[in-house]
């Protein structure tokens, strides 16, 4: 979701193949082993991390996002990295604790903690830095997205009312329905590409 963000927001235009992971393309395994989403294959290089994709995408058109002031950066660095490693880690605990046998609660407070600091630290609208769209916005939205998505009420009725309307902002965006687009599987037998993204924001 947010390599898909940022090549929106690059401009950018790629041939994109929907797969499902429970069966992987061998195509798909061949030029990245790990057998994750997403995987840019370029002509000279293949990038398979979401955050390179993302800077790779943003080289482009960077003045379509934020630029950071250096205490902005070590902000966006901080939290970049906080919800990659800690927030997914209780996200996953949170959201599918029957495939973890976690306890939904620990890991529901785990998640709470990261997003009250996260309220502490973002512009009150429309962005986490104000009117434009930025590098920690791409970041951690999908994150958050999933949080809600895991429990609604809950979520909803929470106190990081900065975070909730950021979120909310999102999902009424062009850049969200541009994003959130559906597209058909991929068939490696068929040489038919669609192009993403089917239209500029």
């Amino acid at each position: 979701m947010r390599a898909r963000m940022a090549i929106i927001l690059g401009s950018r235009k790629c041939e994109i193949r929907e797969i499902l992971l429970k069966n992987k393309p061998v195509s798909m395994l061949k030029i990245s082993a790990k057998g994750t989403v997403p995987v840019l294959h370029l002509q000279d290089r293949v990038i398979d991390e979401s955050l390179e994709i993302i800077s790779w995408a943003l080289e482009s058109n960077p003045e379509n996002v934020h630029q950071c002031a250096e205490q902005e950066s070590q902000l966006t660095n901080y939290f970049i990295e906080l919800f990659d490693s800690q927030f997914k880690y209780h996200l996953d605990r949170y959201k599918y604790s029957s495939r973890y046998g976690s306890d939904v609660e620990f890991h529901q407070a785990e998640c709470l903690k990261i997003l009250n600091e996260f309220e502490k630290k973002i512009s009150p609208a429309p962005w986490c830095f104000g009117l434009k769209i930025s590098l920690l916005d791409i970041s951690v939205l999908p994150f958050i997205r999933q949080c809600k998505i895991a429990n609604k009420k809950w979520f909803n009725s929470q106190d990081f009312l900065k975070a909730i309307a950021l979120l909310n902002y999102f999902e009424d965006s062009k850049l969200y329905n541009i994003t959130m687009e559906k597209y058909e599987l991929w068939d490696e037998n068929d040489p038919s590409a669609f192009i993403f993204p089917k239209e500029d924001i």
